[in-house]
């Protein structure tokens, strides 16, 4: 598996810097925060696309996915829903990033929310297989559990839809890693990990210092990959881990530069213990 970063530990950072960090703590990919608060977002013009891409390409750091903020299972009309991931979409597509995230943030009732993301999610996959990306629903609010998640992603059925794995929200929903790996399998992008004090306390922490089963989860990942390869194919889920430190919520905590080496090297370690 590779390891990447999201953008969210080091908000409002320039690319080049963002770059540099990775290149120099041995990262291979990066997850970019969407936002117009960020350098990078769907507001940018073909030129600046352009730039950005070939920043990537210099550096030798893969982009794996703009994560922005469009609501899938929320009320209210679909159009301004389905506009903002259109441009979330074209903008991963002309970034060369394989996936472009997306939350449920359901605000009605359960199942009222299911029929709408079910709708909107057919209709942006759509997109995405046009484009040669994939939309992924993180496990996040309304639709945090494998469950919810694999509920939504079932009924749509297209490979322009997936899922990404944000393991906080599994766990705070009570799910065990092996239940979440098993139900996000199928649709699976990639997996989102982090760590904090506890279900109460979402302060942010580096990977090992919290209470959050990482151990475990990338066990039951690594196991599913060895299922799935070679006798059915690769499973493209096993190939990232993501480190989503949310600093741009928590300015308070440590800064994210300073602790990626040893993030890193933590991350190999339960690479290792699960190989």
């Amino acid at each position: 598996m590779r390891l990447a970063f999201s953008t969210l530990g080091v908000p409002g950072a320039p690319l080049d810097d963002v770059l540099r960090a990775a290149t120099r703590s041995g990262f291979h990919g990066v997850e970019l925060r969407a936002h117009p608060e960020e350098p990078v977002h769907p507001g940018l013009g073909h030129r600046e696309r352009k730039q950005v891409a070939e920043q990537f390409a210099d550096a030798g750091v893969e982009l794996l996915c703009v994560a922005g903020y469009p609501k899938m299972a929320a009320s209210g009309d679909d159009a301004p829903v389905l506009a903002e991931v259109r441009a979330l979409l074209h903008l991963a597509h002309d970034l060369g990033a394989p996936y472009a995230r997306v939350f449920p943030g359901g605000d009605t009732d359960p199942d009222e929310a299911d029929v709408i993301a079910v709708r909107r999610l057919t209709q942006a996959a759509g997109i995405a297989e046009g484009l040669g990306v994939r939309v992924l629903l993180e496990t996040h609010d309304s639709h945090r559990t494998g469950a919810d998640a694999a509920r939504v992603l079932g009924a749509v059925d297209r490979p322009g839809a997936g899922a990404l794995w944000d393991v906080l929200h599994t766990w705070r929903g009570g799910e065990e890693p092996q239940r979440s790996c098993e139900l996000l399998a199928p649709y699976l992008g990639y997996v989102q990990v982090k760590d904090v004090p506890s279900r109460q306390d979402t302060t942010p922490l580096p990977p090992g210092e919290g209470a959050l089963p990482l151990a475990e989860v990338v066990e039951v990942v690594t196991r599913e990959a060895d299922a799935r390869t070679p006798a059915h194919g690769q499973w493209t889920g096993a190939e990232w881990l993501c480190w989503e430190y949310e600093k741009r919520w928590y300015p308070e905590v440590r800064e994210m530069g300073a602790l990626l080496p040893g993030v890193r090297a933590h991350l190999l370690e339960l690479l290792a213990g699960a190989a």
